[in-house]
């Protein structure tokens, strides 16, 4: 199940969409969450803030080892239409800021951290990358992410 919301903040998530930890019992978990709450305004105090009210109930499902992924926000300063948030510096120093906290909480929790940075960026400027709204990733950059999250969930998902 893949109940991810376009323009969803952590508070999106937890109102809506954590209690599908329990009620479903997943084999799996990968959690991208944040991009909507930098861009609101959110400080990254109050981003960790949520991401423990999210990451705590999925560290208490004690799924195995490798079975879940917290999944970095990608480097979204360079494409077109970041510039109506404000300045790129900027926005990429908050999305560092932002990832520093989501690595951190992952990694106390022993989740399996990827990091999208690299990646989102690696052929800006090729058709397909970006999509037509010049905000959100395009097919062939989303083809990309899977590649390097499935890169570092191989092990530990392959053997459900």
């Amino acid at each position: 199940m893949n109940p991810a919301v376009n323009g969803f903040t952590t508070i999106d998530l937890l109102a809506k969409e954590l209690g599908y930890i329990t009620d479903l019992k997943p084999d799996l978990v990968s959690v991208l969450i944040g991009v909507n709450d930098l861009v609101q305004g959110r400080s990254a105090q109050q981003y960790r803030e949520s991401l423990v009210e999210i990451y705590d109930p999925i560290a208490a499902t004690h799924l195995k080892a490798g079975r879940v992924a917290a999944i970095s926000i990608p480097n979204w300063s360079v494409v077109p239409a970041a510039r109506e948030y404000g300045d790129p510096a900027r926005l990429r120093k908050l999305t560092e800021e932002f990832n520093a906290v989501a690595r951190q909480e992952a990694e106390t929790r022993r989740f399996t951290w990827v990091d999208l940075t690299e990646v989102s960026t690696r052929a800006v400027g090729s058709p397909g990358w970006i999509a037509a709204d010049e905000l959100h990733p395009g097919d062939t950059q989303y083809a990309a992410w899977a590649e390097e999250i499935w890169s570092h969930v191989r092990d530990g998902w392959s053997s459900v």
